[in-house]
């Protein structure tokens, strides 16, 4: 450690800094990484090697961290520590709170270069991105058909599986994809959340409105052609 004193600020700031210094010797051989403490380095290591040692006792999945395997856990035990003071939804990571409080705050931190559009996670922003680059990186083994992200291929694998994991527990149909089973129920309950602002109708599937709409325009430009006609 230096004894350099330091006119600015203090030697004490000297030592810390030549101990960071230093911390840049926890270098990975692999990638070139650095790390503060050999603990990370460590840790970081198991990503090359495959190393998990950390083992869950209910179903066997292995771990490279601690915390990891703590947060798995969570799925076993049903246990949600982290509470939305918002609104008081419960959450089984900090992360995925911090992530949702910003439904609250309206924080949107991850934007976009090339349209300017903001997301509350970084991986919405990195699914997003693939539509300006044109990257499909999820192929399906069935068809030639590729997907920006791994739940649309999920979806998409259930046309040829026929899967159907999503049953109604009314009447016991069963549908391929959530939203699907979602505005199914709407038969069941009557729900009709869609709303037409020009006539005040309401109707069960958005898609059925967009329709209306579409009807609407066609019989007002028809009424206006031939009242001009006249």
């Amino acid at each position: 450690v230096s004894s350099v004193f330091c006119f600015f600020c203090s030697s004490e700031t000297i030592k810390r800094q030549n101990k960071l210094d230093e911390a840049r010797f926890y270098q990975c051989s692999d990638c070139g990484k650095s790390f503060t403490k050999r603990g990370y380095l460590q840790t970081h290591q198991r990503i090359h090697t495959g190393e998990k040692p950390f083992g869950c006792s209910d179903c066997g999945k292995s771990f490279i961290r601690q915390d990891s395997l703590r947060n798995h856990q969570r799925i076993h035990t049903g246990e949600k520590p982290f509470l939305c003071t918002q609104c008081g939804k419960s959450f089984k990571e900090r992360n995925n709170l911090r992530n949702h409080q910003r439904i609250h705050t309206g924080e949107k931190p991850y934007q976009c270069s090339e349209c300017g559009k903001s997301f509350i996670q970084q991986i919405h922003l990195q699914l997003h991105q693939r539509i300006h680059t044109g990257e499909k990186p999820h192929y399906c083994s069935y068809c030639d058909k590729s997907f920006t992200d791994k739940g649309t291929l999920t979806n998409h694998l259930r046309v040829h599986t026929g899967e159907k994991p999503y049953p109604c527990e009314e009447c016991g149909r069963s549908f391929t994809v959530l939203c699907g089973l979602q505005s199914h129920r709407r038969i069941h309950t009557g729900n009709k959340p869609y709303f037409c602002a020009a006539c005040g109708k309401f109707f069960r599937h958005w898609n059925t409105m967009k329709h209306h709409r579409c009807v609407q325009k066609e019989e007002k430009k028809e009424t206006n052609d031939t009242n001009l006609s006249r």
